[in-house]
């Protein structure tokens, strides 16, 4: 058995509009993460930064199709896809998988883990572009104070 972690939401913004906060920094960084060393591009590798989480975590970019499909690789091993679907109400689905792993019991923790982790990131990404809200601000800061 794999395990695939998978998340989707819809928003309701224009497929190009959804496209641009996934990938340009300048979006990015208000709603996932706190730095970026630039703008998703096919074969670029990029370094990340999340401002409640330490570390600079490196991000390949594998494949971009504009506007509706990303993919990359962060965790060694595992392959993110992120599709976007434009409905005819000018809405859009993203619909994320991140895997496989093999079935143990340390990818069972991965897959609960990133599962909430790409769930996050959705409501994030659906908040601060519908409403110009940043849910990630302040979200995760109580994890730097547990030993």
């Amino acid at each position: 058995m794999k395990l695939t972690a998978k998340a989707s939401i819809q928003i309701q913004k224009p497929v190009s509009e959804v496209f641009e906060a996934i990938i340009d920094p300048k979006h990015l960084t208000q709603y996932f993460i706190s730095k970026s060393s630039g703008k998703m591009a096919e074969g670029w590798e990029l370094i990340w930064e999340f401002g409640d989480f330490p570390g600079e975590f490196p991000v390949q970019i594998k494949e971009v199709k504009t506007p509706e499909f990303i993919s990359f690789v962060w965790d060694e091993g595992t392959l993110v896809k992120i599709k976007l679907e434009e409905l005819s109400d000018k809405t859009t689905v993203v619909r994320i998988t991140e895997g496989e792993k093999d079935l143990t019991e340390e990818n069972l923790e991965w897959l609960v883990g990133n599962t909430f982790g790409w769930g996050n990131f959705l409501d994030c990404l659906k908040a601060y572009l519908e409403y110009g809200i940043q849910l990630r601000k302040g979200a995760f800061e109580y994890l730097n104070s547990q030993t």
